[in-house]
């Protein structure tokens, strides 16, 4: 048995020396047509640049809104939906609570009570200046007159966290007229991320109705491989290739992942927001201040082939394709970054990297 496993990795070990040993894989255009293979000219990327990064597009905390129904309501009308751009107090939905009718009733009452209390404070005062009065008969008046307002100062922030604006609770203390209709409004410029409500429901407080955000700049969620963290800074470019988005590095995490070893990193977007979505899955490019990082190349998945444990790419020739060994740097889900003994404006193959491969070890027919 192990001499049986011993001769498997030598040959192993063989085919694989004998395959980068040779110059070329042999092959007319016709045979590159009918076998499907299709190429990519390498593009550079800059040095000192860590690609192809794994992240994910959200919100920024500060810019994320969740309107919550301030009282027990029925959902008379949603008048806003997902996707929507809402301007700030905008009507957002329409609720009748007769919570609110009573909390308006409550304002009204404590409202009468501050305007006696503060009346019979003034006739108290001139009574008192007049020595018609004691001292602590006027001193209790205004006692009186301060717990009053005290209470309608109550009343109006009671209001004003069930949403009503000081002007509506101005025109409610004029108009002497409750209302159980309830005005649920934007508390921004954004848009409707989520809406969970609609008409002839019935809610609870602090039930969640909508999630309104501001969607420029965005956030974005990179996760970096702790061993490619050496020179990363907060300040640092951060680009989305294939969304044409850029931002800044703003923070790098302190934790490391137990599952993957990565490090979170967030940075800010702020160019190119309109091609990207919030909850997006993207690969983000950093630029970095190290040294030893060398010349990349962000090549797809596809390019690769794999042989005896080692990464091969099929370099163009004159005469058909040569194998080139290289380095996976970060290996992403759809595309990877390699280095290796590769120029510029070489041609690599793409699609049929599998039948090169398999003419490589001599499988299908060969000299």
């Amino acid at each position: 048995m192990n001499k049986t496993i011993f001769t498997c990795l030598l040959l192993s070990s063989f085919s694989w020396q004998n395959a980068m040993a040779a110059d070329e894989i042999t092959l007319k255009p016709e045979q590159i047509n009918s076998i499907g293979i299709s190429t990519l000219t390498l593009s550079a990327e800059q040095p000192g640049e860590l690609s192809g990064m794994p992240a994910q597009v959200t919100v920024p905390s500060n810019q994320l809104f969740v309107i919550t129904s301030p009282l027990p309501a029925l959902v008379e009308q949603a008048t806003a939906g997902v996707g929507d751009t809402v301007k700030k107090g905008q009507l957002l939905a329409r609720l009748q609570s007769p919570a609110l009718a009573e909390a308006q009733r409550g304002l009204l009452q404590a409202s009468t009570q501050e305007q006696l209390a503060k009346d019979n404070l003034a006739r108290d005062d001139q009574l008192w200046k007049e020595g018609i009065i004691s001292e602590s008969r006027y001193r209790t008046t205004k006692s009186l007159y301060i717990e009053a307002h005290a209470a309608l100062m109550e009343r109006r922030q009671m209001l004003r966290m069930s949403g009503m604006s000081e002007t509506a609770i101005t025109k409610l203390q004029e108009a002497n007229n409750p209302s159980s209709l309830l005005a649920v409004t934007s508390p921004i410029d954004g848009v409707v991320l989520e809406k969970t409500v609609s008409a002839g429901q019935r809610l609870d407080a602090a039930m969640p109705l909508f999630k309104v955000a501001k969607l420029e700049p965005l956030s974005l969620e990179i996760q970096v491989p702790l061993n490619s963290m050496q020179g990363l800074r907060v300040g640092a470019t951060v680009t989305i290739p294939a969304y044409s988005a850029q931002g800044k590095l703003i923070a790098i995490g302190r934790g490391v992942s137990g599952t993957n070893q990565s490090v979170m990193l967030r940075a800010l977007i702020d160019q190119g927001t309109n091609n990207l979505r919030a909850g997006q899955f993207v690969e983000a490019s950093i630029e970095t201040t190290a040294t030893n990082v060398g010349t990349q190349w962000n090549v797809p998945n596809s390019a690769l082939a794999r042989i005896a444990g080692k990464a091969v790419v099929f370099v163009e020739t004159t005469k058909g394709f040569r194998p080139e060994s290289v380095t996976v740097v970060h290996e992403g889900a759809q595309n990877s970054v390699i280095s290796g003994n590769l120029k510029q404006g070489e041609k690599i193959a793409v699609h049929g990297v599998s039948a090169l491969k398999a003419s490589m070890m001599g499988i299908g027919g060969g000299e």
